[in-house]
């Protein structure tokens, strides 16, 4: 490989070697975070902000293992020097083993702390990616877009026969889980017609 492939997927390591330190700490991105949600969402509660915060933190984890593994995956892959299946199980691998070693090393980090479920976040990351650069993010999308809609139907299903049942009232329920039907329904009409 020559260094304009290598190159990007080491300083992307790097990159994530330099939040595993101190500046990436929860005490850190709260300094700089915070404030951001604060003017964005002035309403918001102590403890919503807090929890935002904590989701953005558990993003980053995702999407900078995505691109590391994105990274490793084209570099691999550019020229033909590796068949896509192989480059994805060793940018797979080289994803996982940076996200182990990255969490080992935030055991010796004064205000970090090494956690296994923000291993599993690198990973879904990792896999994320892998199946954008194997399927293609259209079909990405288009398969996670099922998913939703079918995870809304079903689960606003089982929430109106409580609703009904318990006698709760939701009536936002009532909108969208026939609307997840009806956008099923319209994608799979969509799908049946020949194309030209």
């Amino acid at each position: 490989m020559r260094p304009i492939h290598w190159l990007p997927p080491l300083a992307w390591m790097g990159v994530i070697l330099l939040l595993s330190t101190e500046a990436g700490s929860a005490e850190r991105t709260s300094r700089l975070l915070l404030p951001l949600f604060r003017w964005l969402l002035p309403s918001a509660t102590t403890l919503q902000l807090d929890a935002l915060h904590g989701l953005v933190r558990k993003a980053a984890h995702v999407s900078e293992y995505a691109v590391l593994t994105f990274l490793w995956f084209r570099a691999l892959t550019a020229g033909a020097r590796w068949s896509p299946r192989a480059a994805a199980w060793v940018a797979l691998a080289t994803g996982l083993g940076w996200a182990c070693l990255d969490e080992a090393h935030q055991i010796l980090v004064r205000g970090r702390t090494a956690s296994p479920g923000d291993v599993v976040l690198d990973g879904a990351g990792a896999l994320a990616a892998l199946l954008v650069a194997r399927v293609g993010w259209q079909r990405v999308a288009d398969m996670t877009t099922a998913v939703l809609l079918w995870g809304a139907l079903g689960g606003g299903a089982v929430l109106l026969v409580l609703d009904a049942t318990v006698g709760l009232s939701s009536p936002a329920l009532w909108i969208t889980t026939p609307a997840a039907a009806l956008v099923l329904a319209l994608r799979r009409r969509a799908r049946s017609r020949p194309r030209p």
